[in-house]
């Protein structure tokens, strides 16, 4: 007896979701576990882990900060970049900042992008003892943007300029604008009739202090730093653990990983085996 057409229609697809099922939800994941726990791949497959003394610290593909209890830098360890994941590199909440170059006024509850950049490439510069300027950063710093206010809406005479990242009892970065004193923004206040208008300064044009030590990636779990960087904190951590500093170039060379496939990205050096490597090699004599 022959089957009625729409009959012999959802056997077929019965049949087609029965096999997927089978073949996708069952044989392709076990194959892929088993393939994952072949010898030189398991390691892998449970994320990279690192241990020591029998004690995971942490993974080889996930960031991780290298701070005191109150966030401040341990001067014997190199610095990872910036992270926008969570509270610092967590990988359930990986994400970027979505800030774009055209974030430069802050807001009660967030920093723009522009004075995180500068707030950053500050501290590193302190740590470091390199020049932290960079262009449209104030000295203490923010982004350095004012609101200049016109007679006439856009054009017209100035009369009034205000410094729209800073706040508070300090002194403006600039004294006066074209003449007008600047004054401090107020949180609450609207400045949205001012024109916005960066100030340049006299930072020089590319800073010492690279871009991945003050921008978070992508991701925001990239557990590699760029060459220069760390270059960048080679005297710190070598004068911290009484080593020279041609030894800890060396070992910057060792953890330096190549670009994808050969010619896709830079170099970069993998933060946490660097310093696991110093700690084996030039532990900290407490």
């Amino acid at each position: 007896m022959r089957l009625p057409a729409w009959l012999s229609q959802h056997l077929a697809a019965a049949r087609a979701l029965l096999l997927l099922t089978v073949l996708l939800g069952l044989v392709y994941p076990l194959l892929l576990v088993g393939i994952g726990r072949l010898p030189g791949l398991s390691g892998r497959a449970d994320g990279s882990l690192v241990t020591r003394d029998g004690k995971t610290i942490g993974s080889r593909l996930i960031g991780q900060s290298f701070t005191d209890t109150d966030g401040n830098p341990l001067k014997q360890y190199f610095q990872s970049r910036p992270s926008a994941a969570g509270d610092g590199y967590d990988p359930t909440a990986t994400s970027a900042s979505n800030l774009g170059p055209e974030n430069i006024v802050d807001r009660p509850d967030k920093p723009s992008l522009l004075t995180q950049v500068c707030t950053r490439s500050k501290a590193i510069g302190d740590l470091e003892h390199v020049d932290g300027r960079r262009p449209y950063c104030t000295p203490g710093g923010v982004g350095a943007v004012l609101a200049v206010f016109h007679r006439d809406g856009a054009t017209g005479p100035i009369t009034r300029v205000v410094s729209l990242n800073e706040t508070g009892d300090t002194q403006p970065f600039l004294s006066t604008y074209e003449g007008v004193k600047v004054e401090l923004a107020a949180f609450g206040e609207d400045y949205s009739k001012g024109v916005v208008t960066p100030i340049r300064g006299d930072a020089p044009d590319e800073s010492v202090i690279p871009a991945d030590a003050v921008t978070a990636s992508g991701s925001g779990l990239d557990p590699h730093i760029s060459v220069a960087y760390a270059r960048l904190q080679v005297n710190r951590v070598a004068a911290a653990r009484g080593m020279s500093a041609a030894d800890t170039q060396k070992l910057i060379g060792k953890y330096t990983t190549g670009r994808v496939l050969g010619f896709v990205g830079e170099p970069g050096v993998n933060v946490l085996q660097l310093n696991l490597a110093l700690d084996a090699a030039h532990p900290v004599r407490g």
